[in-house]
């Protein structure tokens, strides 16, 4: 085991609390912080406390010992996954992730969008109440909430929400708003919902994205979006195509290493509207959250239908004193409440809130033990 010394990334949007806090930090602090990173991405890697070498140059160094020969003929010499601990004091950009052969042949193309080849399907379990948009909603609900106020500029979104086929009046209206954006538009949603902000939840949200917003057409699109509010160790996932965007809480994000993002709106970044359409599934998402399988013993595991990445929670308390975290490849254990003692059988750390350790695949299973939470990001086994 090797404690890491991983960086936060300073965002507009994150907090000035959370991850301070998490880490028994004096808080506020100066900057936001947005995203506590624990991996090898190239951008942000963490570093073994005790060397100071990043991860990165580690695996680089002896690639089968740190991820397993399985994992280096699948992926290739690089952790194939990223964890985080994320904190959103504010509304996150509306975007979405492409499909590995999407990521692979626009990079290879030097599209501007693709920063590397690789896919970026996440997972956010929260730590507190997390509010989030993620995948369509039924288009004709959308349709009736944005027909009642009664917006005649809005008719020709309304009405593509009307057809028949879901599909096509979803990616007709987002078409339609994105395409061609209309801050006037926008100003007249905006106007005609502020009043009527308690009638429906689209109203309030229409209200509050435009006051961060102001004219951008991802205001009216957000509308279209399953509204949701996560409590603790609910999560959601988000495969390639799924339209999302976080608005507030704190949460652990687990994702395959890739920082290739299709924004259409909801900030100063760079937005690809016609990337964005094309990577987008139009499809209605009737159930969002996702709950983890509780494995007995503290220990619960959170569905992931793809080989890149799995993820454990382990609980741990007077009754529940110890559980064993399954092996495999490498993996990284996060503490999120509590002290717990990672054991591997060799050099054993102890991690605090907001601490994480590394485990290569060379070493067995891990014990845990202590009071507290804690997260293990891994490979899945064979």
């Amino acid at each position: 085991m090797e404690l890491l010394d991983s960086p936060i990334r300073k965002y507009a949007w994150g907090s000035h609390t959370a991850i301070a806090n998490l880490q028994g930090r004096p808080a506020p602090t100066a900057d936001p912080e947005a995203e506590l990173w624990m991996g090898a991405h190239p951008a942000s890697p963490s570093r073994l406390a005790v060397s100071g070498a990043s991860l990165v140059d580690a695996i680089a160094a002896d690639p089968v010992t740190l991820l397993g020969a399985a994992n280096v003929e699948r992926f290739g010499t690089r952790l194939p996954f990223l964890l985080k601990v994320l904190a959103a004091a504010q509304p996150l950009s509306l975007q979405a992730h492409p499909t590995l052969d999407r990521a692979r042949e626009a990079h290879a193309a030097g599209h501007g969008s693709y920063v590397d080849a690789w896919h970026k399907p996440e997972m956010l379990v929260a730590l507190t109440d997390f509010d989030a948009l993620c995948g369509f909603r039924d288009p004709a609900a959308a349709a009736a909430d944005l027909a009642a106020l009664g917006v005649e500029r809005l008719k020709p979104t309304v009405d593509a929400l009307r057809q028949e086929d879901p599909a096509a009046a979803l990616h007709d209206a987002v078409r339609g708003l994105l395409g061609a954006p209309d801050a006037e538009l926008v100003g007249e949603v905006v106007a005609a919902c502020a009043p009527r902000v308690a009638e429906k939840p689209a109203y309030d949200l229409v209200a509050g994205l435009a006051e961060q917003y102001p004219g951008d057409a991802g205001v009216i699109v957000a509308t279209l979006l399953n509204r949701i509010r996560l409590r603790p160790s609910e999560a959601v996932w988000m495969p390639a195509g799924n339209l999302h965007a976080y608005l507030r809480g704190v949460g652990v994000e687990i994702m395959a290493a890739s920082d290739n993002v299709l924004r259409g709106g909801l900030t100063p970044k760079h937005v690809d509207v016609e990337e964005l359409l094309r990577v987008l599934r139009f499809e209605v998402l009737d159930e969002p959250v996702t709950h983890a399988a509780d494995l007995g013993g503290g220990l619960s595991a959170y569905p992931v239908p793809l080989p890149d990445f799995a993820l454990h929670r382990a609980v741990l308390d007077a009754d529940r004193p110890a559980v064993r975290l399954p092996g495999g490849g490498p993996r990284i254990v996060l503490c999120t409440r509590g002290s717990l003692r990672v054991d591997d059988g060799a050099v054993p750390v102890t991690l605090s809130a907001g601490q994480a350790a590394f485990a290569p695949a060379s070493r067995p299973e891990l014990s845990l033990s202590g009071a507290g939470e804690a997260f293990q990001a891994a490979t899945p086994l064979p």
